[in-house]
C-alpha cells in the first residue's frame, strides 16, 4: 500500500488548491507508472513525504545537500538505495520509508508562469518527478533523462495532465 503523507509549511502556496490530493494522485501515478507498481497494493505500506515550503527553505537544503547555493524547484530525498528497491517485499515493521520531496513555492510558481500553466499543474508534475527519484530513476545523462521524461509524460497522461516536455507526436 502506499502512504502519501503531505506537509503544506507556511503560506507560500495557493491556499485554495487541494494540495493533499494533488500530491497522493501524483505520487501514486508515478509508482503505478514504474518497474514498482507492486508498491500501490502491497501489504507492506510504502510511504512518501512531500513537502511544500518556501523558497528560503529549498535554498538551505539544496546548499546543504547539493552544494547549490541557490533554490531549485523540486529536491528529492532517497531512503532506500536502488539496488534494493527491487527486493523489498518486506520490513520489520511492515513500514519502508521510500523518502521525501520538497518543493519549493516561488521557484514552481515562477515556473508554471513561464509554462503557463497553473501552479498545481506544476507542483505536480514536480510530484511525479520527485517521486520517479525515490524509484531510482535520474536524468543525469541523456538516455536516463529520456526514460525518465516518457515515464512522467505517461504518469502525467493518466491523471489528465499534457506533456510538460513539449509535443512528443512523431516520436518513437
Amino acid at each position: 500500500m502506499l502512504d502519501i503523507a503531505l506537509v503544506n509549511e507556511g503560506d507560500a502556496w495557493p491556499a485554495d488548491v487541494q494540495w493533499e490530493a494533488i500530491a497522493r494522485k501524483a505520487a501514486t501515478a508515478a509508482v503505478r507508472h514504474s518497474p514498482f507498481a507492486r508498491f500501490e497494493n502491497h501489504s507492506v505500506c510504502f510511504e512518501i513525504a512531500v513537502k511544500l515550503t518556501d523558497d528560503e527553505e529549498v535554498h538551505r537544503l539544496n546548499r546543504a545537500y547539493r552544494d547549490k547555493d541557490k533554490p531549485t524547484n523540486v529536491l528529492s530525498f532517497p531512503l532506500v538505495q536502488k539496488d534494493l528497491l527491487e527486493t523489498l517485499s518486506n520490513s520489520d515493521d511492515g513500514e519502508v520509508l521510500l523518502g521525501d520531496i520538497v518543493l519549493a513555492a516561488g521557484v514552481c510558481a515562477a515556473e508554471a508562469a513561464e509554462k503557463g500553466v497553473p501552479v498545481a499543474t506544476h507542483a505536480a508534475h514536480l510530484i511525479v518527478h520527485g517521486t520517479f527519484h525515490l524509484l531510482g530513476f535520474d536524468h543525469m545523462v541523456d538516455a536516463e533523462a529520456e526514460a525518465m521524461e516518457a515515464l512522467e509524460v505517461r504518469a502525467l497522461a493518466s491523471l489528465g495532465y499534457s506533456d510538460p516536455y513539449g509535443d512528443r507526436t512523431g516520436e518513437d
